[in-house]
């Protein structure tokens, strides 16, 4: 731990906080504290009440709409608005990265505080000066001139980080900054964020990834169905177990359900797949890839970032183009050309990005379950709504779907609940076969477990499932049979019996 980390007074103190939210509590006298040169991680399950503590310190929840005290520096403060937030020394990093795509990267860095000309006018030459300097303090060779577009996740995330930096902030808060980054971007972010702390920034880190907050944080806050439940700090050491526990309110050995299920014969062949690289031109990223699932199996799709994984699953859902490759269906060829052409012969893909092509945020829970039915729903010219919400309402209970009703605005759920009800919009097609990539991304270690359960109860009742996870112990604990893609081919086929992380990752690194 750094010095004076967890020792003397803190520089920030939350006191005694309740958070209502109509009837609902969703914060019960939470009190917190953070040290000067601390980088404090916060762990719970979606739902803990971490968003709303980190919205109430960002002054998206103005002081008129909570009870406690937020004490900075030994002051009370009375956040009306996120500029007061801003104003006081904190800083917000979201987890979906708020940022001006077409705009260039000194102009996100320098929103809203632009450097002027003693004519008013915005000073081009300065902006471009501050935005380099920033890029030289993060050890970035990031073009200031670049359009954020064009750059990649963790580069995007830098930016975030700079723009933050600019205004000179005591507390640094990120949400999930990692959630879309390679272990590569990982490292590098981790060592920004230490480098920051040596300079005097206080950090609050929120992740449900356990290896990265243990690995970062000098102490952990542990939140559970909005209170306090415990507090731990690396010099005394993690115990992952008891974390963990304390996270999901129960003992570990519940985490994956013990479910036996049968296993058929083959349901679906992919022969010879070749995939084109996405951004290489002339290249491939499958080259020659062949397996089978059988019916009811839960088939493990395996290898590092960049295999190929997700382009493969994309491809044989019609997503993507193949230049080569053939698909068979109880041993007779079918044709995917596009998405429909997949959901028409029983297939249906969870994507890895929920929030980009997963929901449409603007609609209702029972909008977004229903939208892969609609022509069933019809009568006449409209859509029978009492037939709708009855189809929905087997599914929202069905999965346990948390919410206050089928009404609800599919962006306000966590990312668990949101991920069951796409997980209904395909299961309402009926379909017997089922592609998941990275199903449990961004959720707590709670819901996880009742994801796990619902993809071992599909698999109980016939459906077959192609599962990709960076986790390896999670594909371990879940999957019957592993196929590792490695250098755009199959490099092993693994049976859960023979399989472990060692094996997996020496098949993906073709060593």
């Amino acid at each position: 731990m750094p010095p004076n980390a967890g020792a003397g007074e803190p520089i920030l103190a939350v006191q005694s906080v309740i958070k209502r939210f109509m009837g609902t509590v969703a914060l019960r006298n939470v009190s917190m504290d953070l040290y000067y040169n601390e980088i404090l991680g916060i762990l719970g399950e979606n739902g803990a009440g971490k968003s709303t503590l980190m919205k109430i310190l960002s002054g998206v929840y103005p002081a008129s709409e909570y009870e406690g005290k937020i004490i900075l520096e030994g002051n009370i403060c009375r956040f009306t608005s996120p500029l007061d937030s801003q104003r006081a020394g904190i800083a917000m990093i979201y987890q979906e990265l708020n940022l001006e795509l077409d705009l260039s990267v000194a102009e996100n860095i320098l929103l809203g505080c632009a450097p002027k000309t003693k004519m008013g006018f915005i000073d081009w030459k300065e902006m471009a000066e501050k935005g380099r300097r920033m890029m030289k303090r993060l050890n970035s060779n990031i073009d200031v001139a670049a359009t954020v577009r064009s750059l990649s996740p963790s580069m995007q995330q830098i930016v975030c980080i700079a723009r933050a930096l600019i205004r000179n902030p005591k507390i640094l808060i990120l949400d999930e900054p990692t959630s879309m980054l390679t272990e590569r971007e990982t490292v590098n972010l981790f060592e920004i964020l230490r480098r920051l702390r040596q300079d005097g920034i206080s950090c609050l880190y929120i992740s449900h990834k356990m290896d990265e907050v243990f690995d970062l944080c000098d102490r952990i806050e542990v939140l559970r169905d909005g209170k306090n439940i415990n507090v731990y700090t690396k010099e005394t050491g993690y115990d992952s177990k008891r974390i963990i526990e304390d996270v999901i309110g129960r003992r570990l050995d519940m985490m994956y359900p013990d479910m036996t299920h049968e296993i058929g014969g083959d349901i679906l062949r992919i022969e010879n797949f070749r995939v084109p690289h996405p951004f290489a031109n002339g290249k491939s990223i499958i080259s020659d890839v062949s397996f089978n699932l059988r019916k009811g199996e839960i088939l493990g799709l395996g290898g590092l970032v960049g295999s190929g994984r997700s382009e493969l699953l994309n491809a044989i859902f019609g997503v993507l183009p193949r230049t080569r490759g053939r698909i068979y269906k109880y041993g007779k060829e079918i044709f995917i050309r596009a998405p429909i052409d997949a959901k028409r012969h029983g297939i249906g893909l969870l994507t890895e990005d929920r929030k980009k092509n997963g929901f449409i945020g603007a609609m209702s829970i029972c909008e977004n379950m229903t939208i892969t039915i609609l022509h069933k729903l019809r009568r006449g010219f409209l859509i029978d709504t009492k037939k709708e919400q009855q189809a929905a309402r087997e599914y929202f209970d069905k999965l346990n779907v948390k919410a206050p009703g089928l009404f609800t605005r599919i962006t306000n759920l966590s990312g668990g609940n949101q991920q069951k009800v796409i997980l209904a919009k395909w299961l309402m097609c009926g379909l017997d076969i089922l592609f998941l990539d990275e199903p449990t991304r961004g959720i707590d270690v709670g819901t996880k477990s009742e994801i796990y359960k619902i993809i071992l109860e599909l698999a109980k009742s016939g459906i077959s499932v192609v599962m990709i996870s960076s986790e390896i112990s999670e594909l371990i604990a879940i999957c019957d049979r592993f196929v590792v893609l490695g250098k755009g081919r199959v490099q092993t086929e693994l049976h859960k019996h023979e399989a472990d992380e060692v094996k997996i990752i020496r098949a993906a690194s073709n060593m």
